[in-house]
């Protein structure tokens, strides 16, 4: 535990020594659509959810967290996510007794289709483009002792539009640490998407290349590909603990707190808070990329409810959250989880 712990710290800190400058790196990895956060619960609370981690969620936030999981989980999520994209997320949560947890998520972000226009054709040529992401990830989770549990994510990620494409591969490594401090604070540390650079390929980037052009009666369309650069994938650290204000059977108060590290932004800081009344009716709060210099990260705010299905183990669970993004405007999440 404490050799997984200190790799952690020292892969964080080395890391983190690339941003000690004020040139921000915003717009410079592939594949954004993989900072998108997921869960109705998280996003409610600002994104404080690397030490929380307890539902199906954990997948994105946390691998580690669904090692304690005690029975299967799935999450379907839907958003309608900034600049009329659709965002999407499908994760399952399995256990599989001694060995472990496993788990699948599918992550997906659509465009619409958009017209395509030229210089001669500024008004539109009649054809339409779009373009779409996706991430198939597999999960295995463990405990590996009564307080302490570590994850690992291995991503395909994809991503096309109109006739070029990209793909990389990635690993996430979660863990979670739980102590007796402050109310049983749990603390929570997770590295993602290290992985390969992204590259455009696809019949788009071909061209007719003359190679003198001052030259008369050569041939003036050869055919050529052009080379696409590689883009890296958006690294990030994150760090996070979260404990109970008052813990009863009636009711319950979470606060969190997580620091993020990103390999494309500066870093900002989550915080929010969760009550639940029974463990039937959540409330929940917080704020998004503070301290962020530039960020339109604010505000969030959610609810949701549980219901135990009659004469089953069922649980069926119904979140909703809303994040402002400032200039950029709200975001409106739903989210269905059962719980099994």
């Amino acid at each position: 535990m404490k050799k997984v712990w200190f790799i952690l710290l020292f892969v964080s800190f080395s890391y983190s020594q690339n941003f000690v400058s004020n040139v921000s790196k915003v717009g410079t990895t592939a594949a954004v659509f993989l900072s998108i956060p997921v869960g109705g619960r998280a996003t409610a609370m600002g994104g404080s959810f690397v030490s929380v981690a307890n539902d199906a969620s954990a997948l994105y936030w946390n691998p580690g967290g669904i090692a304690r999981s005690e029975g299967i989980k799935a999450m379907f999520q839907y958003t309608s996510w900034l600049a009329d994209t659709k965002f999407g997320f499908i994760g399952v949560v399995l256990p599989v007794g001694s060995f472990g947890t496993l788990g699948a998520s599918l992550t997906t972000l659509t465009i619409p289709d958009m017209p395509v226009t030229t210089v001669e054709r500024p008004e539109g040529t009649g054809e339409y483009f779009n373009a779409n992401d996706f991430a198939l990830s597999l999960t295995y989770a463990r405990n590996l002792t009564d307080r302490f549990s570590i994850g690992f994510n291995a991503k395909y990620i994809r991503q096309r539009i109109w006739h070029m494409s990209a793909w990389a591969v990635a690993i996430d490594v979660g863990t979670l640490f739980k102590t007796d401090f402050f109310g049983g604070m749990t603390i929570g540390a997770t590295i993602s998407n290290f992985g390969t650079s992204m590259r455009m390929y696809g019949r788009d980037a071909r061209v007719f290349y003359d190679p003198d052009p001052n030259k008369y009666g050569n041939n003036d369309r050869i055919p050529a590909m052009l080379e696409t650069d590689n883009w890296q994938l958006p690294l990030n650290f994150q760090f996070g603990i979260s404990t109970y204000i008052f813990n009863s059977e009636a009711s319950k108060l979470m606060i969190s707190t997580d620091a993020v590290n990103p390999s494309d932004n500066y870093q900002y800081i989550n915080a929010g808070a969760e009550y639940s009344f029974r463990d039937m009716f959540f409330i929940r709060g917080g704020y998004q990329m503070l301290f962020l210099k530039d960020g339109e990260g604010g505000l969030s705010l959610g609810a949701g409810v549980k219901m135990q299905i009659p004469f089953s183990d069922m649980k069926v669970q119904f979140d909703y959250s809303y994040n402002d993004y400032g200039r950029l405007k709200g975001v409106h999440t739903v989210v269905l989880s059962v719980e099994y």
